[in-house]
């Protein structure tokens, strides 16, 4: 049954076509890929509710101060190449060189590998020009070299980081792992952000602390980019090519 979300409706300042109701919608979240051409990261979230949720209040999480508050870990564990410290990986002309095609590779492995285990590792690997590669590795001092996202990965960034580990509080990848079991949805889109820009995917954020502190860079771009207006604006004709999608057992879905 489809409910209308109109009772205690605001507008949004910032985007005319959008705006907030008293409940929101809740649920599991895998970005696969979130990306630009100079910039990418693949980050899971869990909740811990499963399923399509309706939440009110503090159980939506939204502000600043009730962030941490809600159902569903809204920061997630990602893995952000330029942000884990390797600046080189991927964008125009570096190794993932994103002016030209390339194939992403997601495997979710499981503590057992059994279909029916606890998922335990996300990897990442890239195709283009027939060349496997594998993802890059985390590139600080004093931090393990990373090159996947496991809850030893998520623990220690947020560790290394200074970041709040809602990823873990709210059930880490074993609660991913249950969320797929229910049965995902595809989505793909081209969006842009009236609230932070996109600074999380491709700038120096949050733009208050200094660049210099681990994991605040997170890509090359401005912290005056990203505004919709501009971006609406100045690349009206902006496309993304998805294609070739597969899904399928470990190592089946890519070329050898």
């Amino acid at each position: 049954m489809v409910k209308q979300n109109v009772l205690d409706w605001k507008p949004n300042p910032n985007d005319k076509n959008a705006g907030t109701g008293r409940y929101g919608t809740c649920c599991n979240e895998m970005d696969v890929w979130e990306s630009n051409s100079l910039a990418a990261a693949v980050t899971p979230h869990v909740c811990t509710v499963q399923g399509q949720y309706r939440c009110d209040g503090t159980q939506c999480g939204d502000g600043t101060s009730g962030r941490y508050s809600g159902v569903c870990d809204k920061d997630g564990c990602d893995f952000n190449s330029y942000r884990m410290g390797n600046t080189s990986f991927l964008g125009p002309g570096k190794l993932i060189d994103t002016t030209k095609p390339f194939t992403v590779v997601t495997q979710f492995l499981t503590a057992d590998n059994t279909d029916g285990g606890a998922l335990s590792e996300i990897k990442r690997f890239y195709v283009q020009g027939g060349h496997l590669v594998p993802n890059s590795n985390s590139n600080f001092s004093g931090f393990k070299n990373y090159n996947s996202i496991t809850d030893d990965f998520c623990n220690d960034q947020k560790t290394f980081f200074g970041d709040m580990n809602d990823f873990e509080k709210k059930g880490g990848l074993k609660g991913v792992g249950t969320s797929f079991e229910k049965g995902m949805v595809l989505v793909m889109s081209l969006w842009d952000d009236h609230e932070v820009y996109m600074l999380w995917l491709d700038s120096d954020y949050p733009t208050t602390s200094p660049v210099t502190k681990p994991g605040i860079a997170r890509g090359p771009c401005a912290t005056s980019s990203g505004r919709p207006a501009d971006v609406e604006s100045k690349n009206p004709g902006s496309s993304v090519i998805y294609s070739n999608i597969k899904y399928g057992t470990i190592g089946s879905t890519y070329p050898h």
